[in-house]
């Protein structure tokens, strides 16, 4: 079966349980992703399956994607995605995945890319102490030492300095789920999941 299914992060909210205990939840919204194309190892070396989702106008398809949609005969969608499955041969162009299908999941794991935070220091990106704030002293925020003198004359992969931060993909795993709303294509699973409102995620079967 296709244990995932790709959505729209609406927002956090709270709701309440039947002993009246609060719980926080991100509501997902996750139309019914359609099946566009079947991947199989005889025809591209691995199986699986393409979901579409999304709607787009026609005439805001570029004429690559045209070309591909018109060949497998289906409607345009604004998002592409792949799912890997077990045997691709057990589905065809045309079958969609509903969040019904997660009706009797207990727990998801969510993928999406988190929130940039533009060009961060050490002290924000990695947690550095930093240096005395004051009493004359020239170390504040700088990430120090770097590497060593003459040998080997260079700075190590890896290190930690300032840089980019965030818009990294990022996978929480064992969300609970919460609740389904299957009229409205909702589902509710108790924490935070990476990046913004509206933002892309998949919500997959833990």
């Amino acid at each position: 079966m296709i244990n995932a299914i790709y959505g729209k992060k609406i927002g956090m909210t709270q709701i309440f349980v039947e002993d009246d205990t609060v719980i926080p939840v991100t509501v997902i919204q996750a139309e019914p992703n359609k099946v566009c194309q079947v991947k199989t190892t005889a025809t591209d070396g691995y199986e699986a399956v393409q979901m579409g989702f999304g709607a787009i106008k026609p005439q805001r398809v570029n004429k690559p994607m045209a070309g591909h949609f018109a060949k497998q005969g289906t409607e345009p969608t604004r998002y592409l995605r792949e799912v890997r499955v077990e045997d691709a041969s057990e589905y065809k162009v045309g079958d969609t995945q509903t969040v019904a299908a997660f009706a009797d999941v207990a727990k998801v794991d969510v993928t999406g890319t988190s929130k940039g935070k533009g060009f961060a220091g050490v002290i924000k990106r990695y947690g550095f102490a930093g240096g005395p704030g004051g009493h004359g002293a020239h170390f504040h925020r700088a990430p120090g030492s770097v590497g060593q003198c003459a040998t080997p004359s260079r700075v190590f992969k890896g290190l930690r300095l300032p840089g980019h931060m965030g818009c990294d993909t990022v996978t929480v795993r064992n969300l609970d789920v919460v609740r389904i709303d299957e009229d409205q294509n909702l589902i509710l699973v108790k924490g935070a999941v990476p990046g913004g409102k509206n933002g892309i995620v998949r919500v997959r079967m833990a």
